[in-house]
């Protein structure tokens, strides 16, 4: 008798022409330690988010352009830490870091890369295409595992979005679209809401039966005219009436 309490799902049918979609993945960094081959403006704009992230990033290429210069000039990062080294790529170094981003514009370099981080299994991004696919079908580059997303921070919020590496202009655009429609407030409201979940909770409450769509709806206007405590108010107020709700009665007992 079989006794395995393994149950094997069977292999969902194949989709012809597509491939499998990216799973998107919000990933901490803190103290991580993170390599970037290059040191062009691609290169420095990923260095610099990987530094807010908080990762240690070493950035490694033979010259280092403005913006990796402008990073080591400017003011410490608040939470990372960086360390450029003015040398070639030397492989297997890649194979050593949490993440890689290899931005070189040099096919073999990046594919080299690219290689070293498969073989340490550490994730690896590639700034040239999307997975590192290349235009030569007799000589495929090495895939990329991760494509970094355009973002847009306020506050604890973040927006990320991605064409899977088809468009980053396209990224970008729908990125400030969206930031703009959100507008800067909702970095305000996410700490608000944050403060008052953490009371609900610790109390032994829910948020269960809170219209929080609506709760949103009316939170915004208030703190976009600066009035946080009346914001603070009406949430409360709002959480309250959702917990003194008397439960569903069943009519048909006597």
């Amino acid at each position: 008798m079989d006794t395995d309490p393994t149950i094997h799902q069977p292999p969902l049918p194949a989709t012809t022409g597509d491939a499998p979609r990216p799973y998107p993945l919000v990933v901490r960094l803190d103290g991580a330690t993170c390599l970037v081959v290059g040191a062009g403006p691609v290169a420095a704009r990923k260095a610099r988010g990987l530094l807010d992230s908080g990762a240690a990033v070493t950035v490694v290429a033979p010259e280092i352009g403005d913006g990796v210069r402008a990073l080591l000039d400017s003011d410490p990062p608040a939470h990372g830490a960086l360390t450029v080294c003015v040398r070639p790529y030397a492989p297997p170094e890649a194979a050593g870091y949490r993440l890689v981003v290899s931005a070189t514009g040099d096919r073999d370099i990046d594919d080299q890369v690219a290689s070293d981080a498969h073989a340490g299994e550490a994730l690896v991004n590639r700034a040239d295409t999307a997975a590192g696919a290349s235009d030569d079908p007799e000589e495929p580059a090495v895939a990329g595992t991760v494509v970094l997303p355009a973002v847009h921070r306020s506050g604890p919020v973040t927006v990320a979005v991605s064409t899977d590496g088809s468009s980053p202009a396209l990224a970008r655009w729908l990125r400030d679209r969206i930031a703009k429609d959100v507008g800067p407030e909702v970095g305000t409201l996410a700490t608000i809401v944050d403060q008052a979940r953490r009371e609900l909770l610790a109390s032994g409450g829910t948020g269960t039966g809170v219209d929080w769509s609506g709760v949103f709806d009316d939170l915004v206007p208030l703190i976009a005219d600066g009035r946080l405590d009346d914001a603070r108010s009406l949430l409360a107020d709002r959480i309250g009436a959702a917990r003194q709700v008397p439960p569903h009665r069943d009519l048909h007992r006597r």
